[in-house]
């Protein structure tokens, strides 16, 4: 299984595992992350679940849409980035991405 690394808001790092195929939100959920709130459950109506991704891993990702982009627009503490983790497919190729929970809004 592919691994995450997982940087809460206190600044705590946990690597954890999750499951090729699920969104990397519902591996940080699963794990027990419960800073992710993901209000929406994943369909791209909030952005309770903005993550700030590692620079080295950000050509790996899908393109953003234009429904993420403007919800992260929203965000206060949006930057280069950031991405909603709903909208980031968890692959093996994604296998050590480094994600950081952005500051509630």
């Amino acid at each position: 299984m592919p691994k995450l690394i997982v940087v809460t808001r206190e600044g705590e790092e946990r690597e954890v595992e999750g499951a090729a195929g699920l969104s990397v939100m519902e591996v940080i959920r699963e794990n027990g992350i419960d800073e992710v709130l993901a209000l929406c459950g994943g369909c791209c109506s909030c952005a309770t679940c903005h993550v700030h991704v590692d620079p080295e891993f950000a050509a790996k990702l899908p393109p953003m849409s234009e429904d993420e982009n403007d919800l992260l627009d929203s965000s206060a503490g949006r930057d280069a980035n950031s991405r909603l983790s709903c909208q980031i497919p968890f692959t093996d190729a994604l296998d050590g991405l480094r994600v950081t929970i952005a500051e509630e809004d």
